[in-house]
């Protein structure tokens, strides 16, 4: 029933899925029986039955039945206890949550079970060969792919991370009970598993009682990499290597990654003052803790399994020089190694007084007994006898650790001899005993031991930074950047692949590499700010020197003072200026980007941007941190500058964008910027949520259509490439939708080979939460967008067909906005029919309903404004406006038009599947429930026009699509909503009169969290909030 999943048009086995949804029902009904008992579960049971007989009137068409049968579910509904509703309300939430778990573990088996899945890589190579695409470009193209996706804490995710949990348990215990080979005995402990996983669903509160912090998002965000996207991301380069061998005999080199990933949690302050310049570096260095924390597994794995002595000559210098600094380091005197030179000399020192066993890493080097494979070192184990000092005889065997080499050969304030090993414990040194304790040992397992070592420092060092601990490690003992990292790895793997184990190489090894090619240090944390803050701090900057108002000056004088400082050497802020609280803590965010780097910091958004000096504002205060900060430092600020990114919301702003970057590419200062810092590359970012509120979902995804042609030609003249950064939302009305389709309808030429897109909310654990449906996602960008790069779609056929899509973007606007913005009841209409005022209590994220303190829709944000109305199953914002742009087109004689062009241009194929997809989602009878009881009578009049203007929109959408039906080319989907219904209609039964009560007893906590519990269980009936 999700209309954000790719597959949704893909057949499910609807016989297994109906198996496994009665399994887990009747273990539900097990438990209620249990906790609550037989008569509850009996009238749970009944009313069941009443809503799926009045859901099946519906279906057959007999409305007067239907209607009397939802009349008495109602009352019946209504006539309970505050109690009873509330656990009514439970126990059909979670049905819903169990069947969406049952939907989404068939859609894993289906990716199982298919040998050559729809739009997955070998199915897209295949076709695009067979249709005269060349090996060579496609090849390049793959390799070339630059994709990101970012994932934001926008707040959707109504599930507790907790009940994440535990629904992933379920799913994979589903998964473990197709196994065929299952015993009698299995089966039935797998049935008690599931039976306590259920449990313990219902005896969890499933409302989160504290708001999140941004640091709680954030955590959240690297719970899913951790989670899935660790597992996903290899499995998924695997198979685009092996589809690439197959179709143009070279597999997917070792380091290339089409796909990285960002993050926006912990760094989206537009409107969101909780997260502050405190708030990004922390968040970074958690990111940073949690990669390092991942890598040391991956090592402590990959030492066990790379157990082989032959590597390259290379690789065993390498080894050998870890051993020899190990040896040296500090106070200790152990032997001094040397590598096999030249002319074969075996040779060492030792040192003095006490003797013990050294196991050395030697080759065996006489020229008469030289052991070469292929001209590569066969490198031998060999116990030598040295003296070393002891502090007392026969006690002390100084015998140092492999595991331990991090830096050696560096003196650090930190690091003397006893003080080496702090954190090793006993335990650990059990686990990881010292290389010259072992009878064997390997050069891999040296140089993973080392590199183990420096990520335990790394990870060491930024918790004492998080504690607020000095610290002064010498930098050769901890990695700073991926690059470190991936360069012994590397070197493994060349080393293995010299000495013909290239089958070992492709393994463990290589996933590693491949992940932290990926991954780097997790993702890099995405900036966000309101471009209105930046001209306040220009303002009090500018009033500090004497020089003005800088926000009062007109857009040239703006320009020409940005560019003449920019151009400059000097900082412009003085160290004793003296600024607001607000204005701090921008000079404060800026400085923490300049200490952090684009390693950590990808790069820097400006929402609202609408002018050339929104972007220049930006890099003047970032060059100016970077300044100051570099003084103190007394070196270079790491890495470079952060990509600076405008964001086009407004419609206004997105008819503007073009001109805006010509404007900017016009100025040479910052072109030969774009040039130097950015590769050439030119990133624009465009905004459906705020569009689509402003002027509805129609003529925002045309202004945004016209806004990205414009972009890409205003770049084009430049010679500048360009990337487009698409803020999508989770639902229709916020640019939601399935990847695959949302790709393929873009303007031609504005993919070529990148892309940046936002995955949010719920949408994240919706398509990342399972390694499997991860696998399946990543793939999907990936073809989409090389289809979209070496097939474009087809543009407009005519003029003709842009003329017909500007005659409905204008009626649309129009007519959304008279309801919207200039129907005086509207406002309060909008309060009555939806729970929007209550949405607050939810605490599902950090950031605030609304931009400003208003009571108005235009500060409010586009999420709840989604949200609220998907609660009563309207889900007005999605289709408002487009069936009276439809009617005046076919007024005007275009319907003709209108049918070619949904069957010839795939943007407005697009758009229309989709509104024919929300229309199928919602329900007339249900919104009209929500009027019936909660509207004043004054405004029940305005609710019957929108449920008409509903109905013209499913006329006139099913005129231009030429379907009978809504759903008609989707009977998964179809059959998947009706599956849903009768425990859907129930809840919303409930909710409408819970919120009847609330508003009659405002301050009623209990009344509140019967109200949340009915919000959760209709969000998990939608399988989407906002």
């Amino acid at each position: 029933m999700t209309d954000t999943t790719d597959d949704i048009a893909e057949e499910i086995s609807f016989q297994a899925f109906e198996d496994d949804c009665r399994l887990l029902g009747s273990l539900l009904n097990d438990v209620l029986q249990r906790e609550v008992g037989q008569q509850f579960t009996e009238k749970v049971e009944r009313e069941r039955i009443l809503s799926q007989s009045a859901c099946n009137m519906r279906i057959a068409g007999i409305e007067d039945a239907a209607e009397v049968l939802e009349k008495k579910l109602a009352l019946e509904l209504s006539s309970m206890t505050l109690e009873e509703a509330a656990s009514f309300a439970r126990t059909f939430s979670h049905f819903l949550n169990l069947m969406g778990i049952a939907e989404t573990h068939h859609r894993v088996r289906r990716i199982k079970n298919t040998i050559q899945l729809s739009k997955s890589c070998d199915d897209i190579f295949s076709k695009m060969i067979q249709s005269g695409t060349s090996p060579e470009d496609l090849y390049n193209a793959v390799c070339e792919q630059e994709i990101e996706i970012v994932l934001t804490a926008h707040p959707t995710q109504i599930n507790r991370r907790t009940l994440q949990y535990k629904h992933l348990r379920i799913a994979h215990l589903l998964e473990y009970n197709d196994r065929a080979d299952l015993g009698h005995e299995e089966r039935e402990m797998l049935i008690e598993d599931l039976r306590r996983e259920v449990t313990s669903l219902w005896q969890t509160d499933e409302l989160r009682r504290h708001k999140p912090t941004p640091v709680d998002e954030a955590r959240a965000g690297l719970h899913i990499v951790e989670q899935s996207l660790w597992k996903a991301v290899p499995h998924y380069l695997r198979r685009v290597s092996a589809a690439l061998k197959k179709h143009t005999g070279r597999p997917l080199p070792l380091t290339c990654t089409p796909i990285r990933f960002g993050s926006w949690m912990g760094g989206d302050r537009d409107g969101n003052p909780n997260v502050t310049a405190k708030v990004t570096r922390d968040v970074c260095f958690l990111a940073r803790w949690m990669a390092a924390d991942l890598y040391i597994r991956e090592i402590d794995s990959l030492r066990f399994e790379l157990s082989m002595n032959r590597c390259s000559d290379e690789l065993a210098k390498f080894a050998y020089e870890i051993l020899e600094a190990e040896c040296n380091d500090g106070e200790s005197q152990l032997p001094i190694l040397e590598f096999p030179v030249t002319d074969h000399s075996d040779s060492f020192e030792s040192g003095h007084n006490a003797e013990s066993s050294v196991t050395l890493l030697k080759s065996s080097l006489s020229r008469n007994s030289e052991k070469y494979d292929d001209g590569k070192l066969d490198v031998n184990v060999r116990t030598i006898n040295v003296s070393t000092n002891a502090s007392s005889s026969g006690s002390g065997t100084g015998t140092p650790s492999a595991s331990s080499t991090a830096g050696f050969g560096f003196s650090s304030p930190r690091k003397k001899t006893s003080e080496f090993n702090v954190g090793k414990s006993i335990f650990d040194k059990i686990l990881n005993p010292n290389i010259t304790q072992r009878p064997d040992f390997a050069p891999y397992r040296i140089v993973l031991g080392h590199v183990r070592e420096k990520l335990i420092t790394t990870r060491r060092r930024i918790e004492e930074i998080l504690e607020g601990i000095p610290c002064d490690y010498d930098p050769s003992q901890y990695y700073e950047n991926s690059a470190q990292l991936l360069e012994p790895l590397m070197l493994c793997c060349e080393s293995m692949q010299s000495c013909g184990s290239d089958i070992l190489a492709d393994g463990r090894l290589a996933d590693l590499i491949r992940r932290v090619s990926t991954f780097g240090m997790i993702y890099q944390i995405l900036v966000d700010q309101e471009s209105g803050k930046h001209s306040e701090t220009l303002d009090a900057i500018t009033e500090y020197l004497d020089m003005g108002t800088y926000s009062e000056w007109d857009e040239e004088k703006k320009l020409e003072f940005l560019v003449t400082e920019l151009k400059g050497k000097r900082p412009l802020v003085p160290p004793t200026i003296e600024v607001s609280a607000e204005v701090r803590e921008v000079l404060d965010t800026f400085r923490v980007a300049a200490e952090l780097g684009s390693e950590s910091l990808g790069a820097y958004v400006i929402s609202m941007a609408s002018k050339a000096s929104d972007i220049l504002a930006v890099e003047l205060l970032q060059k100016d941190a970077r300044l100051a900060v570099s003084g103190e430092l007394g070196r270079p600020c790491p890495d470079n500058t952060l990509r600076v990114v405008p964001l086009f919301e407004t419609v206004k702003d997105l008819r503007g964008a073009g001109s805006v970057i010509r404007k900017l590419l016009s100025i040479d200062w910052y072109r030969n910027h774009i040039i130097e810092n950015d590769n050439g590359l030119q990133e624009v970012m465009v905004g459906y949520s705020d569009s689509g509120k402003d002027s509805g979902r129609f003529t925002a995804a045309w202004e945004l259509y016209k806004a990205q042609e414009d972009v890409v030609a205003a770049c084009k003249e430049f010679g500048i490439k360009v990337t487009l950064f698409h803020g999508r939302g989770g639902s229709i009305g916020r640019g939601g939708g399935p990847t695959y389709l949302a790709i393929q309808s873009q303007p031609p030429g504005s993919v070529m080979g990148t892309l940046r897109s936002t995955e949010q909310g719920e949408m994240v654990q919706a398509k990342f939460g399972l390694a499997q449906t991860a696998v399946r996602q990543l793939e999907i960008y990936t073809t989409a967008v090389l289809l979209a790069t070496l097939h474009p779609p087809d543009p407009p056929r005519s003029m003709n067909w842009r003329e017909v899509m500007e005659k409905i973007s204008e009626v649309s606007q129009q007519y959304y906005r008279s309801i919207v913005y200039e129907n005086e009841q509207f406002l309060e209409y909008f309060r009555e029919v939806t729970p929007e005022a209550e949405l607050g209590n939810l605490n599902i994220g950090s950031r605030p309903t609304r931009r400003k303190k208003s009571s108005g829709i235009g500060h409010l944000r586009a999420i709840p404004w989604i949200f609220a109305w998907t609660q009563t199953r309207f889900v007005l914002p999605a289709w408002l406006g487009i069936g009276a742009g439809l009617e005046a087109a076919c007024a005007k004689g275009y319907k003709e038009e209108l049918q070619a062009m949904y069957r010839e241009w795939p943007f407005f194929q697009c758009a229309i599947d989709l509104i024919e997809m929300v229309l199928a989602k919602s329900d007339l009878s249900i919104a009209k429930h929500y009027d019936e009881v909660l509207v004043s009578p004054s405004r029940q009049k305005l609710g019957e026009e929108l449920r008409e203007a509903f109905r013209m929109t499913e006329k006139y959408v099913l005129l231009v699509s030429g379907h009978e039906k809504l759903t008609e080319n989707n009977k998964s989907l179809k059959r998947l909503i009706e599956s849903r219904l009768p425990f859907l209609n129930p809840i919303n039964m409930i909710q409408v009169e819970i919120l009847r009560r609330l508003r009659g007893d405002v301050n009623n906590q209990k009344l509140r969290d019967a109200l949340l519990i009915t919000i959760n269980g209709i969000a998990a009936g939608m399988r989407n909030t906002g």
